[in-house]
């Protein structure tokens, strides 16, 4: 895919960022570059390879799911403005 100056330009002020009329013609070409690069990614067959995480063949850590509250509430709740019980009240915010 070509990329000209009018698109970098247009990419540029979507991305508000300011480009010298100077460069626009270099990341046009750099830009070009790049999606060149992806199109030939793009007709690599990967049909028949596994997603991976890690470029090694290893589990991942994981940890048991266990819910904990810290079992110290009045630490967490000391510098609270407003409590009530073990609960922190906040000022309602949906009508």
């Amino acid at each position: 895919m070509a990329v000209d100056t009018d698109t970098v330009r247009r990419i540029a002020r979507l991305a508000r960022i300011r480009v010298e009329e100077a460069e626009l013609e270099k990341l046009a070409q750099d830009l070009s570059s790049i999606f060149e690069w992806v199109e030939q990614l793009d007709e690599v067959d990967t049909t028949d390879v596994a997603p991976m995480t890690s470029v090694e063949n290893m589990p991942m850590k994981k940890r048991p799911d266990e819910v904990t509250d810290g079992n110290c509430p009045e630490d967490i709740l000391a510098n609270a403005p407003m409590r009530e019980g073990n609960f922190f009240v906040v000022p309602k915010v949906v009508e």
